[in-house]
């Protein structure tokens, strides 16, 4: 027993493969995944039954239910037909967007059932045909609900992207939302219908448009030309690479780690100005500028072999992904805090049994005193350590506070006279606090020592 799975091609009879053809004249029935393809009166002539899963769709709320529910019929047909093998015809290529076919694949082999597959010509070289378009020159082909479901659009807009399966106008506005979110609204895109069929219908539109066309429908595909070049991340990593090449920038040609440390810090500094002046427009120019040093390091790692791009960005994803178990997981969590306290579990347990005299490690040592001495204030808190009582001085800074009550604007006044205090007595307030983080640390340490 065994299920075929015939592909049907864009439409077109002639787009038929002959083995196609051949099954379908000789099969005794033909169950089709839906009636609406243009093909469908041929396959009535040359098959006497022709039976379609259009009704299925009716019936269940969701595609993914109707996908299950399709694959779980054929496999009921192929236990009960006793050796005769059951003909499954979709439209185009049985491997290109058919969620049917995969789940066939995944659960037929372990009850015994074979499945074959027919090959078909997929909507994918009609559309290519129809635009002209080499594939190998870095296509990409996307499915619409994949596109519109993603929290970010998984798409290289320096390529052109084939964007399948845009069957209704509620799925081409979401398309259109979704491509805003990376290209301008009057970019010219491509609306093809019908590819490779005598309705075939080819539309160059601006991108916001895309869902006032009158005739969208389970034949529309949509291409989007690519943005000029260098728009993405892969192209700023490129022109970097190009700078470093032996004939490309000399000044970028001899920077190291070390020589880019202080334009990296300056670029921080200045995308924190940005923030702090409410400033969209120049945030956007500084997040690029500091872009550049991230960059521009990993060009350099990638020379000397020390790691790869990728290694980057995956040991990032990867961490995300395991210190959010509420979102990728099965945990929950009430609030923002509660979030916090299992960010904190999450990294004892991948470093192991906690090491109170290694809290401090990770700090960096370039931190600004200020964020040192709060952020090494904030882990010793955590394991119930607190600083010593300053005495006088601290009283005073207690009344300060008392006074200033919350308010961050008298708390900046007083860190200011500070500063103030320690310049006119000949004092860098920076060393002076670099100093003191030193100290509490080092009491920290012995602390912790003598309890071990």
């Amino acid at each position: 027993m065994g299920i075929v799975i015939i592909g049907l091609g864009p439409g077109n009879p002639a787009h038929l493969t002959r083995e196609a053809d051949q099954i379908l004249r000789q099969a005794d029935a033909v169950y089709l995944r839906t009636g609406r393809h243009p093909i469908l009166p041929y396959v009535q002539t040359c098959c006497g039954k022709v039976y379609t899963f259009d009704h299925v769709y009716e019936e269940k709320d969701t595609l993914p239910e109707v996908y299950e529910a399709i694959a779980g019929e054929l496999m009921r047909m192929a236990r009960e037909r006793a050796g005769a093998d059951v003909y499954f015809a979709v439209p185009g290529h049985p491997l290109v967007g058919e969620v049917t076919t995969q789940l066939l694949l995944e659960r037929a082999p372990a009850e015994g059932i074979e499945v074959r597959i027919v090959e078909g010509l997929s909507f994918i070289e009609p559309t290519l045909t129809a635009l002209g378009l080499e594939f190998l020159q870095g296509v990409q082909v996307v499915d619409a609900l994949d596109l519109i479901t993603q929290p970010y659009p998984r798409i290289d807009p320096e390529r052109g992207v084939i964007v399948g399966q845009v069957y209704s106008r509620e799925v081409a506005s979401d398309v259109k939302l979704t491509l805003g979110e990376l290209y301008p609204d009057e970019h010219e895109i491509a609306l093809v219908r019908a590819a490779g069929t005598a309705e075939q219908e080819v539309r160059h539109i601006p991108l916001y448009e895309l869902d006032r066309q009158p005739a969208i429908d389970h034949l529309t595909t949509v291409y989007v030309p690519p943005l000029p070049y260098g728009c993405s991340w892969e192209g700023l990593q490129t022109i970097v690479a190009r700078l470093r090449a032996p004939d490309g920038c000399p000044w970028d040609r001899k920077q190291t780690h070390r020589t880019l440390r202080t334009h990296l810090l300056d670029e921080a500094y200045e995308v924190l100005d940005a923030l702090d002046r409410d400033d969209t427009d120049d945030l956007c120019v500084e997040l690029g500028d500091l872009a550049l040093q991230i960059a521009l390091h990993i060009q350099i790692a990638r020379e000397e072999g020390e790691f790869k791009p990728t290694e980057v960005f995956a040991g990032i994803i990867s961490k995300l992904r395991r210190r959010h178990p509420h979102v990728f997981g099965d945990v929950k969590v009430r609030d923002a805090e509660e979030v916090m306290v299992n960010w904190e579990q999450i990294k004892r347990q991948e470093r192991g049994a906690e090491d109170h005299r290694r809290l401090f490690e990770g700090v960096p040592a370039s931190l600004p005193a200020l964020s040192q001495a709060l952020t090494y204030q904030e882990r010793a808190a955590r394991v119930g350590y607190e600083p010593a009582d300053g005495g006088r001085l601290n009283q005073l800074f207690q009344q300060w506070l008392a006074v200033a009550d919350g308010d961050e604007e008298l708390l900046g006044e007083l860190l200011f006279a500070l500063v103030d205090s320690a310049r006119r007595r000949g004092i860098n307030p920076e060393n002076a606090l670099r100093v003191a983080n030193a100290r509490f640390a080092e009491r920290f340490q012995e602390t912790q020592e003598a309890g071990s």
